[in-house]
C-alpha cells in the first residue's frame, strides 16, 4: 500500500531534506528576536507606568487605567518570557555549532 499523503495547514520539511544548517544564521535569527522581545517587555513596562500615572491623576476613570495598567503588565512579563526563551534558544545555537565545528577553538588574544 502506498504511504497517504496529509494535507496540512502548515508544512513542515523533515529535517533530512533541509540540507546542513546555517548556524551563525540562526544564532543571529534568535539575537534578533531576543531583541525584540525585551523592547517589547521595555515599551508594556512603560505604558503600564503611564496607566498607574493616569490612574492617580483622572480618579473619574481609574478603574479604566487600573485594568490597562494589569494588561500591561502582563505584557511585559510576556516579552520578558519570550526574550528569555529566545536567549536560551541562541545559546543551544552556539553549542550546537560549536559542536558541528568540532569542539573548542582556543583563542590567543
Amino acid at each position: 500500500m502506498e504511504e497517504e499523503k496529509h494535507h496540512h495547514l502548515f508544512h513542515h520539511k523533515d529535517k533530512a531534506e533541509e540540507g546542513p544548517v546555517d548556524y551563525e544564521k540562526e544564532v543571529k535569527h534568535h539575537n534578533h528576536l531576543e531583541k525584540i522581545g525585551e523592547l517589547g517587555a521595555v515599551s508594556a513596562g512603560a505604558y503600564a507606568l503611564h496607566e498607574k500615572h493616569e490612574a492617580k491623576k483622572d480618579p473619574e476613570y481609574a478603574h479604566k487605567h487600573k485594568i490597562q495598567e494589569e494588561i500591561a503588565a502582563a505584557a511585559t512579563v510576556g516579552g520578558g518570557g519570550f526574550a528569555f526563551h529566545e536567549h536560551h534558544d541562541k545559546k543551544d545555537a552556539k553549542k550546537e555549532e560549536k559542536k558541528a565545528d568540532g569542539g573548542h577553538h582556543h583563542r590567543l588574544f
